[in-house]
């Protein structure tokens, strides 16, 4: 077909609308997400298994989540490893609002969080994190007197943490059992320090988790309470060759809370999914503390590390030895209102419906 101007013009009129179209499309609103700023805080390196599982599990849980909805998404600022607060200065961080959610180390915080202590002051009932975990968050949903402990510190309680399978004591030289304890320096942190008391001439040290390769380097101390996961990120069989293994019990000694004002300006959609994620990430690194206990064991073994099992005699022997920390502390709280004596029953009762047996009775006497 010829071309003329008629038809020209016909053709830049129906290119030009065309791309009149295009345009008014493309320009056309976008309903993007609104986007929320989050500092996540612990003052514990990144290297630490909760620290690392938060990072790579529950923070881009939280991201598929609401990238779901479409509604929000959060630009998270990491800051680890001492960068804003020490590892005992989480809870003072959240609160004050250095951080906007974090994971508080409870058992730094006997005095501001004695429900915390739960399963610390009930040793030698449950070598298992999954078990411990799943059963302080439910008498929490059960007892108001935890969340207003948070409350009080600015801060709501989402899920807490078990990232131990076991305490154990790793010792400079060789240990069989309570007897070669006699007279020792053993570090410890919170409650488990107590464990001690029963032993002649035993001192518990209090210290942190970074600085138990340095104390017994040095002498400070003869042993160390932790367990086998860190004993091998923190390279303890170079120091402290023998470990008793005692299965002493798993310890929730972490918390991920948010900040209170934070929280109240937080859309219901993020906090819901922030408490969804917060019972995921609980499961989640629960799992990983017993999945990673028998290798970490294999570790400390290949390391140096001897090992000697303490016999169910011996265990009991040693739980028997202690004064009923459990009671004293639910004495302690009962005086505050806050029903400890029912809190420690509810708490034994629940790891005795999922099958584990207390070596001693710590509810006998606290009732």
């Amino acid at each position: 077909m010829p071309i003329t101007t008629k038809t020209t013009r016909r053709t830049f009129a129906a290119i030009a609308m065309a791309t009149t179209a295009l345009l008014g499309t493309t320009a056309a609103p976008v309903n993007a997400a609104e986007s929320i700023n989050m500092i996540a805080i612990d003052g514990y390196p990144d290297r630490s298994m909760w620290v690392k599982e938060f990072s790579a599990m529950f923070i881009p849980r939280v991201n598929e989540l609401l990238a779901e909805k479409g509604e929000y998404e959060i630009n998270w600022q990491e800051s680890y490893g001492g960068s804003i607060v020490k590892p005992r200065g989480v809870l003072e961080g959240i609160k004050l609002g250095l951080g906007d959610i974090g994971i508080v180390t409870t058992i730094f915080h006997n005095s501001a969080l004695p429900t915390q202590g739960i399963s610390a002051v009930t040793p030698f009932i449950a070598a298992d994190a999954r078990a411990v975990a799943k059963a302080v968050d439910e008498v929490a949903k059960e007892f108001p007197s935890i969340n207003a402990e948070f409350d009080a510190e600015n801060q709501v309680y989402l899920a807490t943490g078990v990232v131990l399978d076991s305490y154990q004591v790793f010792c400079t030289e060789p240990v069989t059992g309570v007897a070669d304890l006699e007279g020792k320096k053993v570090a410890g942190a919170g409650y488990n320090l107590r464990y001690l008391e029963g032993i002649p001439g035993a001192a518990g040290v209090r210290g942190g988790l970074p600085n138990f390769y340095n104390m017994v380097q040095t002498g400070v101390v003869d042993c160390a309470m932790l367990w086998p996961e860190a004993a091998k990120t923190f390279k303890i069989a170079e120091v402290a060759p023998h470990m008793l293994k005692a299965d002493l019990g798993a310890v929730n000694s972490k918390t991920v809370t948010v900040n209170k004002d934070v929280w109240a300006k937080l859309p219901d959609g993020v906090k819901e999914v922030l408490q969804q994620v917060a019972v995921e990430y609980r499961d989640h690194v629960a799992g990983v503390a017993m999945d990673r206990a028998g290798e970490s064991l294999d570790a400390y073994k290949s390391g140096g590390g001897t090992v000697v099992e303490m016999s169910a005699e011996a265990r009991k022997a040693w739980a028997d030895s202690m004064p009923n920390i459990a009671a004293d502390w639910a004495e302690g709280l009962n005086k505050k209102g806050a029903k400890g004596s029912e809190m420690l029953a509810a708490y034994i009762g629940k790891l005795k419906a999922a099958g584990f047996e207390p070596v001693r009775d710590w509810s006998a006497d606290s009732m």
